[in-house]
């Protein structure tokens, strides 16, 4: 079976970001990728004013308008299929043989769902088409998108960098040891420097919970390393990553530890906004 990777787009600064990420996963998975931009309902038609009755000057207006929002609807439309276009040319640049533009009308998690199903990975970008007028606030659509996730997602940074070191923030949960598990198999990682970190107090069972997972992920032929830090997950992590020099982030989703409470709960945005690398999140 082909690998698929399901990469969203939104014509916004992240969307270069979120090709380059989509193409470095698909080059070292051997995937195809399905591009994907949504307009919502109300970007994709028209609003009908056709309940309105008025006279006169008012209908002349109604009817101004209306065609003003046929026009506008029609011109998003285009530059959607442009932002598609200019995606899938920086896809094949990279090397991405199989690409399959999508445009779909509608709400983007409901879309996401639908098409979930078949892909292995999904691609998204940390912040929406307002990024530049809203620096400090994350896409209202990813704690949605992460919550209701079926498959991975990686969280693509603003600009690619090359990946050649990876932070594993691990808590012993069932969702870190999926992702353990899915890493000791996956291409995705293969030559990849990898730290393993969790954070907690220097017990006996934190340490061996810490060195099974770094025996996994080297049975798996992964050159691994491990630390074990004290403190709060959203200062020790960013550190570690400041310290490590690692490109990018893996965790797993949900669950009661301290970890994951933070990175998929209340202070979700402060997480992922706090670490400036991709961030593959495994449910």
């Amino acid at each position: 079976m082909t690998t698929n990777i399901l990469t969203c787009i939104d014509g916004s600064i992240y969307s270069a970001s979120v090709a380059d990420h989509a193409a470095w996963a698909a080059m070292r998975l051997g995937a195809g990728v399905q591009l994907l931009q949504v307009l919502g309902r109300r970007e994709a038609t028209s609003e009908d004013r056709s309940g309105r009755i008025v006279a006169g000057a008012r209908r002349q207006l109604l009817e101004e308008l209306a065609a003003l929002d046929a026009e506008r609807a029609k011109l998003l439309r285009s530059q959607a299929r442009l932002d598609l276009e200019d995606a899938a040319e920086r896809l094949r640049e990279a090397g991405v043989e199989e690409i399959s533009p999508l445009l779909r009308h509608g709400d983007l998690l409901e879309t996401l769902n639908a098409l979930e199903a078949n892909a292995d990975l999904t691609v998204i970008g940390k912040r929406g088409e307002a990024a530049d007028f809203a620096k400090l606030h994350l896409g209202s659509n990813l704690e949605r998108i992460l919550r209701s996730a079926r498959r991975p997602v990686l969280v693509a940074s603003r600009a690619f960098q090359p990946i050649e070191r990876c932070l594993v923030a691990f808590d012993g949960g069932t969702s870190s040891i999926r992702g353990v598990d899915e890493m000791s198999r996956s291409p995705l990682f293969r030559g990849l420097a990898v730290i393993v970190v969790m954070i907690g107090e220097e017990t006996e069972a934190n340490r061996r919970k810490l060195e099974d997972a770094a025996a996994q992920l080297k049975a798996g032929g992964l050159e691994v390393d491990t630390r074990l830090r004290q403190g709060s997950p959203n200062l020790a992590i960013p550190e570690t990553l400041e310290e490590t020099g690692a490109d990018m982030m893996v965790m797993g989703a949900y669950g009661h530890s301290r970890l994951r409470t933070l990175v998929i709960g209340s202070t979700t945005a402060e997480m992922i906004r706090a670490c400036r690398v991709p961030i593959l999140v495994y449910r």
